[in-house]
């Protein structure tokens, strides 16, 4: 996060960090240690400091320099591969039958219904799939990318 950033709006706003805390429902201390970086800002706070501020959570987090401009920062990462994908879905799978088997999905002693299960396995795989494009990005030789 743009720590900076936020302080530099907030002032180009006219709005003092007291109100912006207020609209957040936040106290003002720990507002100001959001904009001094002190403190980690959660994806929610950050889309209500981005509507707040009238700038895209992209503006805030440093992706672009517009301040209502998205970036497109995923679509410069590698494509997966059918090997990825193949990787990806048995390690999927080998998570998801190590959490059925154990009481790793429950809650309050009461297993998840398949709805949950559905979401929580939804959200593994768009976690892995990203975590992979960034590694390829990362971790291929330059002379080896497209």
């Amino acid at each position: 996060m743009e720590k900076s950033r936020i302080r530099s709006i907030r002032r180009q706003k006219d709005i003092s960090g007291t109100k912006v805390a207020e609209m957040l429902g936040i106290s003002a201390q720990y507002y100001y240690d959001i904009e001094k970086g002190k403190r980690n800002l959660s994806a929610e706070m950050a889309a209500r400091l981005a509507e707040i501020f009238g700038v895209t959570t992209d503006y805030l987090l440093g992706r672009t320099d517009e301040p209502n401009e998205k970036s497109d920062w995923d679509s410069k990462l590698p494509e997966l591969t059918k090997k990825d994908e193949k990787d990806i879905a048995k390690d999927l799978q080998r998570i998801m039958d190590s959490l059925e088997s154990q009481e790793g999905l429950m809650y309050d002693g009461e297993p998840m219904d398949e709805e949950t299960k559905e979401l929580i396995k939804i959200s593994l795989e768009n976690s892995m799939r990203l975590a992979k494009r960034i590694a390829k990005k990362k971790f291929t030789p330059k002379k080896y990318r497209k």
